[in-house]
């Protein structure tokens, strides 16, 4: 890994979890969550691996959101709640082919919260959109790196 490379990967991400928190800001409502830090490694970090994908980042988030949304109002917020929800949301992922590693921090943190079905649309898709509307940016703007490789 260059110096270009680990520099360019470290001023991206900034730029995307500060693009969150910018237009958490204009809008008013909390986009942000933890496990957009983990996907800004994979967009910014290692935006080669089939991981990072975009089909991967928003599918992966969303069908994990989704995951803790049906496990919090069947099984509520307990801790064997929070661990079947890791679980259903990896076997999702695999199924839907969207496996993104931080799907598995989104479903954990939405059952840790209780959520609502609301909880898919804002901060999830919002927030995962975000990133991916940066990471296009920034991946594409100087020569060494392209973004997406493919996008389903």
């Amino acid at each position: 890994m260059s110096l270009r490379y680990a520099a360019w990967s470290c001023l991206s991400a900034t730029i995307g979890i500060l693009a969150i928190c910018e237009i958490t800001t204009l809008v008013g409502h909390p986009l942000l969550i933890g496990s957009f830090g983990a996907s800004a490694v994979l967009l910014f970090g290692a935006n080669d691996s089939p991981l990072a994908q975009p089909r991967n980042l928003v599918g992966g988030h969303v069908v994990s959101a989704c995951v803790a949304v049906i496990v919090v109002a069947t099984l509520g917020s307990t801790t064997l709640a929070m661990a079947i929800a890791v679980g259903l949301a990896i076997f999702v992922m695999n199924l839907t082919h969207t496996t993104h590693p931080p799907g598995g921090a989104t479903a954990l943190i939405g059952v840790q919260a209780a959520v609502g079905p609301g909880f898919i649309l804002s901060p999830v898709l919002a927030g995962a959109l975000i990133l991916l509307v940066t990471a296009i940016f920034t991946n594409n703007v100087v020569y060494h790196r392209s973004y997406p490789k493919h996008w389903l």
